[in-house]
């Protein structure tokens, strides 16, 4: 690949050829079947050629089709066991990874950014990108002053394809929503356009992240990588090492699992709180697990990528820790009104306050109990009681709305739960929320505290 491919007809080709390349392996399909071959062999056979195809066009398109990607990515663990198979593989490579852009064009881009003796910021610089994401792609360096640096290089084109791809997903939407029983793909879609500006501008992203740098520059649980220059579309940052993720997620040990998940729920909850931001862009690609030779209580978890915030003054948004305190304590009415009152209920709904208990406290598991085990079972049994039109939350959950305010919050914190499960974690999320979540303590309680 010589350049991100900008032309809008040929992405959007590409992107509408996959209804047409699934339909037609339906109609192979039949054929086999017909020809004798068993049905479940044949759909095993179509899964993993659909997953292929799909994530292949995503993470080569980059833009928006990749973004989409990795942001699909973390739901991986709602899909059934019978068909995560194939799809795991695929989408787990669009975390961390895509053919990466030539080492003329970055050498372009750097000179028009940094100026034609853009060398001289830079004792080394490495051609070969470390990764290569949905808008751009990282180098590792080393600066002027001897600090080991990543380089991140915007696409050229990007914020065009962004808006292409992700228009053409909202067109084959019907498409992409089975993959994950009970996500909603459109509004997912229209919220990722309606962040396309701010990732494009590296300038706010250096701010989010020299913004988080600051605050937990002394903490012993979380790191984040200070900005060290940053130009137009060229962002240099210091160098984190650790084990990605991803890796954790493939192979880590049980107690890798744990101290990575629960620093996870930490960041997603004490950031907010902390900083008035929220880390808007949680798949496992955006974070590492700095270990020691010391107990894993020890252990930090690095945490990059500030493209994405979600701009909450006052931390997580206090409704949400007091209805969930309200849901744990039985109080079904109480719980109602404060839906209605957040716009979760419109006006002309009517609900029964039980049903709607009933409807959360699955959900809400993991904030009732003193540890929680995330697992790919819970969260697929959670998608499927969702997706299930015989079920009555499936019915009630139809009658819900998602107001504006809180549809980042949602798929941050949905996102956030699926990367639980893919790790199978185990900790205290509860204690968490107790001291991080506004409104979930106890009034005495937060007062004592």
């Amino acid at each position: 690949m010589s350049d991100l491919p900008r032309k809008a007809v040929t992405r959007t080709a590409r992107l509408a050829a996959l209804p047409l390349g699934i339909a037609g392996r339906a109609t192979l399909g039949l054929g086999k079947r017909i020809g004798g071959r068993s049905a479940e062999a044949v759909s095993a056979e179509l899964q993993q050629a659909t997953a292929d195809q799909l994530f292949k066009v995503l993470g080569e398109l980059k833009g928006g089709a990749m973004k989409f990607g990795q942001v699909l990515s973390v739901f991986e663990a709602a899909l059934p066991e019978e068909v995560a198979g194939p799809y795991r593989a695929a989408l787990t490579k669009l975390q961390d990874a895509a053919p990466p852009m030539p080492a003329a064009s970055v050498h372009a881009a750097l000179a028009e950014r940094l100026g034609e003796d853009w060398r001289a910021h830079f004792r080394v610089f490495d051609d070969r990108p470390a990764a290569a994401a949905s808008i751009g792609q990282v180098h590792r360096a080393v600066w002027q002053d001897g600090r080991e640096v990543a380089v991140k290089v915007q696409y050229p084109g990007a914020g065009e394809a962004l808006l292409a791809d992700l228009g053409q997903l909202g067109r084959v939407a019907w498409l992409l929503g089975p993959l994950i029983p009970g996500l909603d793909i459109k509004p997912l879609i229209t919220e990722l356009r309606d962040r396309v500006s701010e990732e494009l501008d590296y300038v706010l992203e250096a701010e989010a992240q020299q913004l988080h740098a600051d605050e937990f520059a002394d903490d012993p649980d979380i790191v984040v990588p200070r900005v060290v220059a940053q130009a137009d579309q060229v962002l240099v940052t210091e160098w984190l090492g650790g084990t990605p993720l991803a890796e954790v997620i493939a192979g880590g040990s049980q107690a890798e699992r744990d101290r990575a998940g629960h620093l996870l729920a930490r960041f997603l909850f004490a950031g907010p709180a902390r900083t008035g931001l929220l880390h808007a862009d949680p798949h496992p690609g955006n974070f590492r697990l700095l270990k020691d030779d010391g107990p894993a209580d020890g252990w930090r978890l690095g945490v990059l990528d500030f493209g994405t915030v979600d701009r909450l003054p006052g931390g997580l948004p206090t409704p949400i820790g007091d209805s969930l305190r309200m849901a744990l304590a039985g109080d079904a009415v109480g719980v109602l009104e404060m839906l209605r009152e957040e716009g979760f209920v419109k006006p002309s709904i009517e609900l029964d306050p039980d049903a709607v208990l009933d409807y959360l406290l699955p959900i809400i598991e993991p904030a009732a109990v003193e540890r929680f085990h995330f697992t790919r079972p819970w969260m697929r049994a959670q998608a499927a009681r969702i997706a299930d039109p015989r079920s009555p939350a499936h019915n009630l959950g139809k009658q819900l709305n998602l107001p504006p305010d809180y549809l980042l919050i949602h798929r941050v914190t949905l996102s956030t739960i699926g990367v639980l499960c893919q790790l199978g974690a185990q900790a205290p999320f509860r204690a968490e929320m107790l001291d991080w979540l506004p409104g979930f303590a106890a009034p005495e309680q937060a007062t004592a505290e």
